[in-house]
């Protein structure tokens, strides 16, 4: 009877997961880039967003209004603190084959809070 185990990855594989990586400086570069330009377009926006609340005053809006708003706050906060976290992993990772995948998938949730706040901010329900 033949039995077939998985082998091991060689020694190969072992070289090209170690090797340095050419390309590890793009998607933490290109998170860079676009965060600069969203982060502050979100902030500002999502500041602004309050002045949705100037047509009802601020006790008598909807609640899907004030929900929006709280979850706007929330995700710039405690959102920008994920992303500078994400931002800064996704650069100080070795620069090895090994990390690149997870450098390119940190560099893209680095982006998600700024957008998120922006899709909240171009969609507020009405007051």
């Amino acid at each position: 009877m033949n039995v077939h185990h998985a082998a091991a990855p060689g020694p190969a594989v072992r070289r090209y997961r170690a090797e340095r990586d050419p390309r590890a400086w793009v998607a933490p570069a290109l998170a860079t880039a676009l965060g600069s330009l969203l982060a502050p377009f979100a902030v500002l926006l999502g500041g602004m967003s309050v002045m949705a609340t100037d047509s009802c005053g601020p006790d008598d809006c909807s609640q899907a209004l004030t929900t929006a708003l709280t979850l706007i706050f929330g995700t710039l906060f405690f959102g920008g603190l994920l992303a500078a976290g994400a931002w800064l992993t996704a650069w100080l990772l070795p620069w090895t084959r090994r990390w690149s995948v997870l450098r390119a998938w940190l560099a893209g949730l680095s982006l998600l809070p700024w957008l998120f706040v922006l899709a909240l901010v171009f969609n507020l329900p009405a007051g």
